[in-house]
């Protein structure tokens, strides 16, 4: 017997395949080939899980990995606002949050309670594991500029200073990918693919 949670929530599965169009200006490791959205959640999801130990707090691996799958999804609604964009703010928007209430609203009302509070603790970025999720978050297209001549720093003309302020927010969560993370930009200027 189908039940009307079933039905919820298979019309959310099909809902998040659209993530998979959202396309991101960062681009695969090595690549030329843009990410979409769900490959980045992906990406982080299983980040989160093989970094977890560097954490610098103890944290709920897997209320973390929800963090990153669901995080973006409310860019089906609201597209992908590039980090470094200098028109449009990269913070939780309210066109973000209907986005989140319209996706996650489609769920069972339990699911989508907790769904939006998963998003919402990301967003507001003060647990640990909100930190972990965002140090995720920031580290991962790092780690892809790094493997691409500078990507979109050099792309979008991108200065040391401005890539340094979003990427310190990788410290909130764990100092020893910070540590790693800050050399990755210091070699980046001294390869000359990231102008200081």
């Amino acid at each position: 017997m189908q039940t009307e949670n079933l039905l919820q929530q298979i019309a959310f599965i099909k809902e998040i395949d659209k993530l998979k169009y959202i396309q991101r200006k960062t681009k695969l490791f090595n690549s030329d080939r843009h990410e979409n959205d769900a490959e980045h959640s992906w990406h982080l999801a299983m980040m989160t899980i093989v970094l977890a130990e560097h954490s610098d707090k103890p944290i709920d691996v897997l209320k973390v990995v929800k963090m990153v799958l669901i995080h973006d999804i409310v860019e089906i609604d609201a597209g992908d606002t590039f980090i470094y964009d200098t028109i449009k703010n990269h913070t939780n928007t309210d066109e973000e949050l209907l986005a989140a209430q319209r996706i996650f609203g489609l769920l069972p009302e339990e699911q989508a309670k907790e769904f939006i509070a998963i998003w919402q603790e990301f967003e507001d970025g003060k647990t640990d594991e909100a930190k972990f999720a965002k140090t995720m978050d920031r580290f991962e297209p790092l780690l892809q500029n790094t493997s691409n001549n500078g990507g979109t720093w050099k792309e979008f003309n991108v200065p040391y200073q401005k890539v340094y302020d979003k990427k310190v927010a990788i410290k909130d969560g764990s100092a020893t990918i910070w540590e790693y993370a800050e050399n990755l930009i210091n070699e980046s200027v001294e390869k000359g693919i990231l102008k200081k």
